[in-house]
């Protein structure tokens, strides 16, 4: 069986999204996000209503905004997010839109063939803040391999 790369991370709004400040961010997420289907190993990303997935509330915080994407391998998820100059134009400003989360960003491998839920990123995230990375949760900083057949079924079974 083949695995693809989940990612999600969860950013919360200093203000409310739709507030003026934040229009930066908001105008340019069709830019970047177009530029993300175009990198090399993006196969999928997470859309609500329009074109982007801002219209969906995922948690109870309506200022939390949610993203997720699928990529074939983790080198190809960390090129666009720290190689890609337009990606990281607008991140280094962040601070000017987003409070600070100590868990905001969580990896996970799925099978080939199925995409994450906004449910599975919440509890892959609560994962990796009670556990710390492991195989069902895990982070750029401490990455794990693909799971193998042998791993899939310790896995299962530890988890059965």
């Amino acid at each position: 069986m083949k695995y693809l790369l989940a990612q999600a991370n969860i950013a919360k709004f200093r203000l409310p999204q739709e507030h003026p400040v934040n229009a930066d961010f908001v105008n340019n997420l069709d830019r970047v996000n177009a530029i993300a289907e175009e990198q090399q190993g993006f196969v999928w990303r997470f859309t609500g209503d329009g074109n982007d997935a801002m219209d969906v509330q995922a948690f109870d915080d309506p200022n939390i905004a949610l993203n997720m994407s699928v990529w074939t391998d983790v080198k190809s998820l960390v090129n666009f997010v720290y190689r890609n100059q337009d990606h990281r134009d607008i991140m280094r400003r962040r601070k000017e839109w987003f409070d600070k989360i100590d868990f905001h960003m969580v990896l996970w491998w799925i099978e080939e063939g199925r995409m994450p839920t906004p449910e599975e990123a919440k509890i892959r995230l609560e994962l990796l803040k009670c556990n710390g990375p492991s195989y069902a949760a895990f982070t750029f900083k401490q990455p794990f391999a693909p799971p193998t057949g042998e791993l899939v079924e310790a896995f299962q079974d530890r988890c059965a």
